[in-house]
């Protein structure tokens, strides 16, 4: 079943996902920081369509956030103030101080996610955090492919996870659900899951293996590991 979906940033994942997305037949809109002119190229290769952030939340069924931390807060504070509820928001962010600066509430223990979502004023889903573009774009497999890679999603509502699930299989991944968005700081950067390419009980493995008392250890050992691609 075709969707139309809405893409808010256009950096590796946001462009991986508009690739791979348009390539299975659903509508996508995209749109960036710096307007629809700076996306004709991407456009023109994939079929989606270039927007404004404030078009491109508009009929679609799911809105996906992939832009770097910082940036949530100089989204419009009214973004979704005239999108249905049923329009089901992803969140692929990560936290990295050293491009981000220092977002004092999640330093002080907010999760990343829970953080995203009262920013937006919307619940969100965790997902496509964990897993490098390249990976993304490339190992995408059909189901019951040995070491077929998973990932995990984290959210609240069954009903909007249950079509999350549907649409990382569709991908080519195994999804897991790994539990509430409150559970999702199992799958951010430095824990035992992240850019790991696991498949599913591996994964399944790893989210458990996660220790709610390291959070702030993951998060340095992997701001620390990417300074040299934010300096």
């Amino acid at each position: 079943m075709t969707m139309k979906i809405g893409i808010i940033g256009a950096g590796n994942i946001g462009g991986t996902l508009a690739r791979r997305w348009t390539s299975l037949g659903h509508e996508v809109l995209i749109a960036n920081s710096r307007g629809p002119e700076t996306l004709r190229e991407l456009a023109r290769e994939t079929g989606a369509k270039a927007v404004t952030v404030a078009e491109v939340v508009q009929g679609v069924e799911v809105v996906v956030i992939t832009i770097p931390q910082k940036a949530v807060l100089a989204l419009p504070k009214d973004l979704f103030a005239n999108v249905s509820k049923d329009v089901i928001v992803l969140d692929t962010n990560n936290y990295y101080p050293a491009r981000d600066g220092r977002i004092e509430a999640i330093e002080q223990g907010a999760i990343e996610s829970v953080w995203v979502s009262e920013q937006v004023g919307r619940p969100v889903l965790k997902v496509f955090n964990n897993i490098g573009h390249q990976s993304l774009f490339e190992k995408g497999a059909p189901k019951g492919t040995p070491g077929r890679l998973a990932l995990p999603v984290a959210g609240d509502d069954a009903t909007a996870k249950g079509k999350v699930l549907r649409l990382v299989e569709e991908l080519g991944f195994d999804a897991v659900d790994a539990g509430s968005l409150a559970d999702s700081w199992r799958q951010q950067p430095g824990t035992p899951v992240y850019v790991r390419d696991f498949d599913e009980p591996r994964t399944m493995a790893a989210l458990a293996e996660a220790d709610h008392g390291k959070r702030a250890e993951y998060r340095n050992a992997a701001n620390e590991a990417a300074k040299r691609y934010f300096t």
